[in-house]
């Protein structure tokens, strides 16, 4: 069976007739025939019997015709649905962000994409940066936001920005007057960070090594809130991805920036090679919107 063989069959069983059912599908007789003959011919009997005067349903005809109804409404309706989609008026997507990205800076481009698209539903996966890069890679998401990954694979990285760590420091500390601190000056303090395998844990080591500056921690932490708080409680200092200047602030700390040595870390967009109508856009958005936050902006 075809749709075209079942929007013939379907005309012609309400109307009971071939000449109205003609109007209706705004086909020829001889088209409209032929399409019944097709469908009679694929099941292998007759549904409808047509004399010069009359046209009626044969009980296989009958039982034919709520089916037909049936499935004739899924099929407009599937197909209206995915025209939606196509053109963003209806949809749902899945979105990956390491909880730095998907605290501070996700929700601002939301905002910006619900303006635009207001009928796309959107869920949110704030985990660590290593289950973005698997969450995409096995399609249970089709964007991620994390940091640069060492190897990509089958996946495309989009740089969205190059972020630059930032010292953390309590609000009374003189440390908060600095124009800019050294690692030497702010590891003198206790030192308060995530706990493995963050992803910001992970470069902080690594990049501290390559200099032979040993990271000596005395609290850590699996959320960044929780590091944030302690340290404007006065515990000690920390050092955070300037993405998170505004959640630092907001919880009671300062932002310094940080140098000697200046650790650097690309943020981007993790996709499979194929997107969907609405994760182009999203991911359109975040390149337009996006940008990399420093303290002027914030202060």
């Amino acid at each position: 069976m075809t749709v075209k063989q079942l929007r013939a069959f379907l005309a012609v069983a309400q109307t009971l007739s071939f000449t109205l059912a003609c109007e209706r599908l705004h086909l020829s007789q001889p088209a409209l025939s032929l399409a019944i003959k097709g469908l009679e011919d694929s099941l292998g009997g007759k549904l409808l019997i047509r004399s010069t005067r009359s046209v009626r349903l044969t009980p296989e005809g009958e039982s034919l015709l709520p089916l037909a109804k049936h499935l004739l409404a899924q099929w407009d309706n599937t197909e209206e649905r995915l025209r939606q989609r196509f053109t963003l008026q209806l949809g749902r997507l899945s979105v990956a962000a390491m909880p730095s990205f998907a605290c501070n800076l996700l929700p601002g481009a939301l905002v910006k994409f619900r303006q635009q698209y207001p009928k796309i539903n959107i869920t949110v996966h704030d985990v660590i940066n290593e289950e973005v890069t698997d969450m995409v890679r096995s399609r249970q998401v089709e964007i991620g936001i994390a940091f640069s990954p060492e190897g990509t694979g089958s996946l495309t990285f989009t740089p969205l920005f190059e972020d630059q760590f930032v010292a953390v420091v309590p609000p009374t500390s003189p440390l908060r007057q600095a124009s800019h601190l050294s690692w030497a000056t702010l590891l003198k303090s206790d030192f308060i960070t995530l706990q493995r395998p963050s992803m910001v844990r992970r470069l902080l080591e690594q990049e501290l090594g390559k200099r032979h500056i040993e990271l000596p921690v005395a609290f850590e932490s699996h959320q960044l809130s929780t590091v944030g708080r302690m340290v404007a409680d006065g515990l000690g200092v920390s050092a955070v991805p300037s993405m998170c200047i505004r959640q630092m602030q907001e919880l009671g700390a300062g932002c310094v920036p940080l140098t000697s040595p200046g650790i650097v870390c690309r943020v981007g967009i993790l996709t499979q090679q194929e997107l969907s109508v609405a994760a182009h856009a999203l991911r359109t958005v975040l390149l337009e919107n996006v940008k990399t936050p420093t303290l002027h902006a914030v202060d």
